[in-house]
């Protein structure tokens, strides 16, 4: 998603909306009402992210919150003659801001899962998971002392911990399961145990961080080339493969663990 952000972000951070187009009632939920009529002629006054969330500050004072779901995307062309899309809305293309700068920034959703919504700042504030997620992985208040303390006392395994939402914000399957393998920690180990009774970190918690943060710095960067979409993990999705660690000499396995798949070299993670 930080990805998806900084895309956007030069199409829209400072620009106008100059004409909003809604092709259908809802997505996941239904678009708020005047959805488009609120948002044309507002300037976005920053395009941040919050966990799997872009959040849009308008110069109304109010918030356009949007997520992706599981199939949406964002497209984003230049405008053709008269301003507006120079290629005819496709299928799935559900909505499109046309922007001030010239840009034409198309959300697309098959499966229609995502959404987006229009929040006051006293709904933005209260909003039930928005308020209640944990940092940032890539800020400066997530490190191995705020993961320790998260964890301290936990009974749950370290993989359903790291995708707890309360805990870090943002964190996926994919990457919590290289991040694990690159800290060398078993996905199936309790959680508490990268914690010290008072919520001290141990040695684990100062590997795990650092490991979080630099599969999605690289995850990021990665993005950014042609060649990102045939990156290969290093264990998610290569179940009986050997491991790449250096002398390790496991196999990949995988196991389904509090319903998502789960993947690991028993040998080098303990």
């Amino acid at each position: 998603m930080e990805s998806v952000r900084r895309r956007l972000a030069p199409a829209m951070t400072a620009a106008r909306f100059t004409r909003v187009t809604v092709r259908r009632p809802d997505l996941r939920i239904p678009f708020p009402r005047r959805f488009a009529a609120r948002l044309t002629g507002e300037t976005v006054v920053a395009l941040t992210r919050r966990a799997k969330y872009l959040v849009a500050e308008l110069s109304s004072g109010e918030t356009l919150l949007m997520h992706l779901g599981m199939s949406g995307s964002f497209r984003v062309e230049r405008a053709g003659t008269g301003g507006r899309a120079q290629r005819a809305p496709g299928l799935h293309d559900h909505v499109v801001f046309e922007m001030s700068t010239g840009a034409v920034v198309t959300f697309n959703d098959p499966r229609r899962f995502g959404f987006m919504d229009l929040l006051t700042p006293r709904q933005l504030a209260a909003h039930p998971v928005l308020s209640t997620l944990g940092p940032e992985p890539l800020s400066a208040a997530f490190d191995a002392s705020s993961l320790a303390l998260a964890l301290r006392g936990k009974k749950t395994s370290l993989k359903a911990s790291l995708l707890d939402q309360r805990v870090v914000a943002g964190l996926g399957n994919i990457y919590v399961s290289e991040a694990l393998h690159r800290a060398g920690l078993s996905p199936l180990r309790r959680a508490s145990t990268i914690a010290t009774p008072s919520g001290k970190p141990r040695p684990a918690a100062h590997r795990l961080s650092a490991a979080i943060k630099q599969v999605l710095i690289e995850a990021v960067e990665r993005r950014r080339t042609p060649s990102y979409r045939v990156h290969r993990f290093q264990v998610y999705d290569r179940e009986n493969e050997p491991c790449r660690t250096r002398g390790c000499g496991g196999t990949i396995q995988r196991r389904t663990h509090a319903g998502r798949s789960t993947f690991y070299c028993p040998s080098c993670q303990r």
